[in-house]
């Protein structure tokens, strides 16, 4: 009796355990304001209410995933579309934009293990994400290097949309990360960057390929 109550809640409410804290706040509250308008009678108001919360919901989930990389791998920080993949004189480096839409999951993770280096913050312009041009965007450069080596880096760069404007950095200047770790989020349609020495790594991700944070593999140090 017990395990099947325990199955029933697991279905039902299981789905929680994937959800970030901050969405389960805007999720509590848009589901109290549907109750109050639909206890007054307000039926429409109510329901496009809920479906603000059952979008708050989907928005900040953040499923469960294994993240195992071998030394030579870097991981993919983000979900969503690879936008371009460029080479940059300053650094001298290969940059990888993914386009996160609002559908995609836009918590970003480490691509390497090892060190966190400095992290800049610039206000910016609000373009839409997926226009190349979004790197003149708000945006937050979190340095990353693996196992502390200076030139081998993987920089993750979260940028804002023109829905997005928030952006979330959950980690410090001099902190140990692992590759697959949370450092952050961007909310509702961002682009996220990611700056590698060009002449260690081999880009294996194309322009136009799906990709998965902590799951798909970026590219290879040489």
């Amino acid at each position: 009796m017990i395990e099947d109550i325990n199955r029933t809640f697991s279905k039902c409410f299981g789905w929680v355990s994937t959800v970030l804290p901050m969405g389960l706040k805007f999720f509590a509250i848009a589901v109290a304001v549907a109750a109050v308008f639909l206890f007054f009678g307000f039926r429409f108001v109510g329901g496009i209410c809920l479906l603000v919360a059952c979008f708050c919901a989907f928005f900040f989930r953040d499923p469960k995933r294994e993240t195992v990389f071998t030394e030579d791998e870097i991981a993919c920080p983000a979900d969503g579309t690879v936008l371009s993949i460029k080479t940059e004189d300053d650094p001298n480096s290969v940059v990888v934009r993914i386009f996160l839409s609002i559908f995609d999951v836009h918590v970003q993770r480490a691509t390497v293990s090892g060190k966190v280096g400095d992290i800049f913050y610039n206000k910016g312009t609000f373009l839409f994400a997926n226009n190349p041009a979004a790197n003149q965007n708000e945006r937050n450069l979190i340095q990353l290097f693996k196992d502390g080596d200076p030139a081998r880096f993987a920089h993750v760069e979260q940028i804002t949309g023109a829905i997005a404007r928030r952006i979330e950095c959950w980690v410090n200047k001099d902190q140990d990360i692992k590759v697959g770790q949370h450092i952050g989020l961007v909310r509702f349609g961002s682009q996220v960057a990611v700056y590698l020495p060009k002449d260690k790594v081999r880009v294996l991700v194309k322009e136009g390929q799906k990709v998965q944070g902590g799951i798909t593999v970026l590219a290879l140090w040489k």
